[in-house]
Formats: structure tokens, C-alpha cells, sequence
């Protein structure tokens, strides 16, 4: 049996009836940038998110929404900004699209999310906003975020480009700090057919500044009232995306279902994720940790299942960012992770039966190779190093 990682082909064939009439009804129209559909489409997600009309503003990417809330926040060149280096590189490239400086935290072991405790050790006089991301499906601890943001007189930009319909007490990721930035990838819980992102507001004046900012500064055409971005989501894409806001609520239930699935199956092998206190898990991606991870994956793959993992290398271990001297051990929880983890996969549209596969085989790797399972092992504490775990199957 086969198991593709993700299968956006099959997603497409499944909503070819709406996502068809959605681009015909744009190409029909004429009208392509900064037009109806957008509009329905941002009014539909401020809806999604149990926010008040203008509060969403749709953009070119993820990446660029985050850009946008901490442009929006007045962040710049002589600022820092605290995230976790555990991301998808695109966030800190945000970060350095304002001229601010990363200033990486290191992780929770058990939610892969910015670990709190660690955050105000890293707050200085530049510190102006915290990016806190909401890893794998799953948010960090809000509550603490703000309050800390609160004291220190931050902005909080939650990075939800994994999170999209994951709460935290009940309220939407993306509406609990200042700013809340989505991606709009492809293989999102909520995807476009090509690159797009959101970024929602908690006031009128944020949503007033950030819809100048995504269009070159213009508070009408040619007016230019402070200095902005080319950074639009177009009619297109808009369209797809608000074809398919009706289903995402069922699309994070099956992926809920299918992680409970992978849990009772695996639970005694690896270590599966957690879903932390406070948290309604999307499970945008499925997460174990193995010390067995090389070994496994190429088992796996020779029985046609794909895997990937995320993140290989941490932001403050990239070349790109040798410069801020970042030295290896320097965030130890996230460097151990990284050395573990292994992505299976996970998405809406897997059968019961190919989930079941994948356990299967997991338990044929252990069996075979004659390798101890994991299931009295926890995550890596903070002061054990990837060299002081299994590496190689011996």
C-alpha cells in the first residue's frame, strides 16, 4: 500500500465542483485584484475566527503576514524580536523584512511551541514584539505570552500558519495576541492553489494601517500616506479559498480522528505527540520522536510510506543566520528535538486503513530490527544533548 505524505491532487478532484465554478466566476468577471472576492473571502474568515468585520486582511503569503503585523506594529531595523528558532524558516525571514533582529527562544520538549519560562531572560531595551508559533497544529501558552507581553509593553504576533481552527480556550488561534498571521500554502489545513496569507486585527485602526501597508501605502489610488508593500491576495485565489472555508471545520476533525488513530496504535513505540492543557490540537502535521528516526524513515519509505521531517536544521543553526552567533548547544531542548523528529503522514483525505498501514509497519521496524520501543521514553530534557541519545540501530 501506498502512502503519499499529502495528496492536493485528490483534494482537488474531491472540491473540483467549487473550486471550478469559483475561478470560472473570477475569470468571467474580469476583475482580478483587490476585488468582491477578496472582500467575501476576508469577511468569511473574520466570520471563521468569530471576529467583527474588519478585522482580516488578505495578502500575498504567510510570510508576508506576519511582515505586515509587525510593520503594522511599528517594528523596524533598531528593534529585536523574540521567536523560537523550531519554525519554518519563513518566520524569521519575515522578521528580518522589517530590519529587526531574531532573538531565538528555545521550546517546550513536549508541545514544540516557545517555551515561556525562557522568554523575559531574552527581553532587552531593543525587544519590541514576541513571535510565539503555533507548531504542528497546536498553540503555545497564550495566557503567559500576553501577560509577559503586557509588562514589558510588546506585541504579539501569533505565528498560526499550522493553526488554522486550533483554540486556545475556546478562542481561534490568530485572535489572542495583537495580531494573528495565517498561510494559505497549499498543504494547509486551509489551502490556495498557490501562495497566499491573512492577517487579522484586534482593532479598526490596525486593520486601517494594514490594509495601507499591503498596497503600497495608499489610502486611495496614487495617495500614498506612509510607505507600504506589494503584498495582495489576488481574486483567484481568494475565491478558492472561499470555496473551501465551509469544510475546514470537518477537515480538522478528521485529522483529529486519524491522530487518535496513529496515538492508540503507537503509543507503545515511539513517542507520539501531546495535546497540551487549554488546547484543541488541529495536527496539521503528525509528529513522533524516535531515537531511531534515519534508520526508520528508510524502512518506511521501502514500504512506499513517505515521510518528512520538520525541521531538520533550527533557524539559529542556518548559515543564512551565522551572523547573530548562534553556537551549536546554545538551545539545547530544540537542537535534541531536531536530532528525533519525524513527520508521518497526515491529511484530511487518508483512510482509516492506510493510517493502519503505516502503524503496522512502524511495529514491523521494531520488530525486526530487534530494537528496544520507545514507549517508557519522554522527550529530551533540557540538558540532554543528541549525542547522549541512540542514534543508529546497533
Amino acid at each position: 500500500m501506498k502512502v503519499q505524505f499529502g495528496d492536493l491532487k485528490s483534494h482537488y478532484t474531491t472540491y473540483k465542483e467549487q473550486i471550478d465554478a469559483a475561478v470560472a466566476r473570477v475569470l468571467a468577471s474580469g476583475y482580478f485584484i483587490l476585488g468582491p472576492e477578496l472582500a467575501a473571502f476576508e469577511r468569511q474568515f473574520e466570520e471563521f475566527l468569530g471576529l467583527p468585520e474588519n478585522r482580516v486582511v488578505g495578502c500575498n503569503s504567510g510570510t508576508d503576514a506576519i511582515y505586515l503585523a509587525l510593520a503594522a506594529a511599528g517594528v523596524g531595523p533598531e528593534h529585536e524580536v523574540l521567536a523560537p528558532s523550531h519554525t519554518a524558516v519563513p518566520t524569521i525571514c519575515a522578521i528580518r523584512s522589517t530590519g529587526a533582529t531574531p532573538v531565538f527562544v528555545d521550546i517546550c520538549p513536549r508541545s514544540y511551541t516557545i517555551d515561556v519560562d525562557q522568554i523575559e531572560a531574552k527581553i532587552t531595551p531593543k525587544t519590541k514584539a514576541i513571535v510565539p508559533v503555533h507548531l504542528y497544529g497546536q498553540t503555545a501558552d497564550m495566557d503567559r505570552i500576553n501577560a509577559i507581553a503586557s509588562r514589558h509593553g510588546l506585541t504579539v504576533v501569533e505565528d498560526c500558519a499550522q493553526s488554522t481552527g486550533a483554540t486556545f480556550k475556546g478562542q481561534q488561534s490568530g485572535t489572542v495576541g495583537d495580531y494573528g498571521a495565517f498561510s494559505f500554502y497549499p498543504s494547509k489545513n486551509l489551502g490556495a492553489f498557490g501562495d497566499g496569507g491573512a492577517v487579522c486585527c484586534k482593532t479598526k485602526e490596525d486593520y486601517d494601517r494594514l490594509i495601507k501597508i499591503r498596497n503600497y501605502g495608499q489610502s486611495k489610488r496614487y495617495y500614498n500616506d506612509i510607505e507600504g508593500v506589494n503584498s495582495r491576495l489576488d481574486e483567484i485565489q481568494a475565491a478558492i479559498l472561499g470555496a473551501q472555508v465551509e469544510f475546514v471545520k470537518g477537515w480538522n476533525e478528521r485529522r483529529r480522528e486519524l491522530a487518535a488513530r496513529y496515538d492508540a496504535g503507537l503509543k507503545e513505540l515511539v513517542v507520539t505527540p501531546e495535546e497540551t492543557p487549554d488546547n484543541e490540537h488541529v495536527y496539521h502535521l503528525y509528529v513522533i520522536e524516535t531515537s531511531y528516526r534515519e534508520e526508520l524513515q528508510s524502512f518506511l519509505l521501502e514500504r512506499d510510506v513517505q515521510t518528512l521531517i520538520h525541521y531538520p536544521v533550527p533557524a539559529h543553526l542556518q548559515d543564512a543566520y551565522s551572523y547573530l552567533n548562534y553556537s551549536k548547544g546554545s538551545l539545547p531542548r530544540t537542537e535534541s528535538a531536531v536530532e528525533r523528529i519525524l513527520s508521518l503522514p497526515m491529511y484530511p483525505g487518508l483512510t482509516d486503513d492506510q493510517i493502519d498501514f503505516v502503524i503496522e509497519s512502524i511495529a514491523e521496524f521494531y520488530k525486526t530490527r530487534k530494537v528496544e520501543t520507545l514507549h517508557k521514553e519522554q522527550h529530551l530534557d533540557v540538558d540532554r544533548k543528541p549525542d547522549q541519545v541512540a542514534s543508529s540501530v546497533g
